[in-house]
């Protein structure tokens, strides 16, 4: 298995996505290309035009978890049960799904050097999360110090993610906001060619403490986490030697990426309780509901949209993401 390196440049993001150089041009002798042939009569009254194409109305997808008063996860309410708001505008549901779609999913570890009394527990509790995926899913492994490495590329064969998880070694500083980049940068490649490769896709992230060593602004980072759709877990282990100095902003950042994005944010005292963790959020993925709707908003003007979701049941919570920016032109 290979590992790549991914990394950042002063300046500017440098994304080291494959062997080879992307858009290489030969400068070999070029053959001159003989002289076009006379182009066919066309019917004066069909002017030759670029097709365009514009839909009438813009679909908002959203993924749903619901929780009774208990915090356990509710999978038995049908479309009828759900209704969404859109800056206070209510909208019809158009699609529902309550059936489990598959998962690509990016899980992001922390190798700096303060995890090195937690990492051993800390591969144990992601092996035993990865294992609980189903067949179809797929996922990818990424670990971050003062720099980011994908360990292992997108694939559904658990031998090799639990390898690559395996081989996480704690060294160097913190770069969370660069591994949060390049996990949604690789996440958006991954596309349905077809309605059955329509896949939920969730970012779970494991850190001990504030970023120290990344390029890329977490102002950046949270606006494309924001304009994606992808679900975001985070884990914060609050170690011993962070007191109050050096967490409240590591906390803050992992709070904001798990709220506006529908997800949860964990805090631990310590490795022991990752298991648990990494398994809650397994139930949760299994758990939710696919809902969309065709925004009765009609501007194209790229401004955020306030999204909330309900039920017509007052003891249960209903949890997505925080909005969603506009269509422009």
């Amino acid at each position: 298995m290979r590992r790549r390196r991914v990394g950042f440049a002063l300046g500017a993001v440098a994304v080291l996505t494959a062997a080879g150089l992307l858009g290489a041009q030969s400068t070999a002798p070029q053959t001159p290309a003989p002289p076009p042939a006379p182009p066919a009569p066309a019917a004066a009254s069909q002017p030759t035009q670029r097709p365009s194409f514009r839909g009438g109305v813009d679909v908002v997808s959203l993924n749903v978890t619901v929780t009774d008063q208990a915090r356990n996860y509710v999978t038995s309410l049908e479309q009828g049960d759900f209704v969404v708001f859109e800056d206070g505008v209510k909208q019809d549901v158009t699609f529902f799904n309550k059936s489990q779609l598959p998962i690509a999913l990016s899980l992001l570890i922390d190798t700096s050097a303060s995890m090195e009394d937690k990492l051993r527990l800390a591969q144990e509790a992601a092996i035993g999360f990865v294992r609980r995926l189903r067949p179809d899913d797929i996922a990818q492994i990424i670990d971050f110090d003062n720099r980011v490495s994908i360990l292992q590329q997108f694939t559904s064969e658990r031998p090799a993610l639990e390898t690559a998880i395996r081989q996480t070694v704690p060294n160097g500083s913190t770069s969370l906001h660069n591994a949060m980049y390049i996990s949604l940068k690789e996440l958006k490649k991954v596309r349905a060619t077809t309605s059955g490769d329509v896949r939920r896709q969730a970012i779970v992230v494991l850190s001990d403490g504030e970023d120290t060593s990344s390029l890329v602004p977490f102002e950046e980072v949270l606006d494309l986490a924001k304009r994606s759709e992808v679900i975001v877990y985070t884990i914060g282990i609050r170690g011993r030697d962070l007191g109050a100095r050096g967490f409240p902003e590591a906390e803050f950042v992992l709070k904001q990426f798990a709220q506006e994005t529908g997800g949860r944010a964990f805090f631990p005292t310590g490795a022991t309780e990752l298991d648990a963790i990494y398994s809650q959020i397994a139930d949760e993925l299994a758990s939710q509901y696919a809902l969309a709707y065709s925004s009765r908003n009609p501007r194209r003007d790229g401004q955020w949209r306030r999204i909330v979701v309900r039920t017509t049941k007052p003891a249960l919570a209903a949890r997505t993401k925080q909005g969603y920016f506009g269509p422009v032109n």
